[in-house]
């Protein structure tokens, strides 16, 4: 189970990824297209070239968890364009992986010191 809170820190890379790597091919994109360390308890997040399936990677200290989720029908119609990847907001990846408009799920600012 995947708790989402405020703390999570969530990539989704822009770029299809390969389906048949597994958590090492998944962990070696995380270096070198993220620029990410796949370590950090971050959850990222794949699609494939025709956007029916999605992938999560994350680490959760004891080792990594790969998990898959596959459409029955259509794709993932929103998915962030920036390249390399994007970094969201964790309800907003509930959001994205609903099939919904993440940039449009908005959301309350986050919460900055007044210095």
């Amino acid at each position: 189970m995947l708790a989402l809170n405020a703390r999570l820190r969530v990539w989704v890379a822009a770029e299809p990824a390969d389906f048949r790597c597994g958590i090492d091919g998944l962990a070696r994109r995380v270096r070198q297209k993220l620029a990410q360390d796949p370590f950090s308890g971050g959850v990222f997040v794949f699609c494939n070239r025709r956007r029916t399936a999605v992938k999560l990677l994350v680490y959760d200290g004891q080792g990594f968890w790969l998990c898959q989720k596959r459409l029955s029908q259509g794709h993932y119609r929103f998915w962030p364009q920036e390249s390399p990847g994007k970094l969201l907001a964790p309800h907003a990846l509930a959001v994205l992986l609903s099939g919904g408009d993440y940039a449009a799920a908005g959301g309350i600012p986050e919460w900055r010191a007044v210095a």
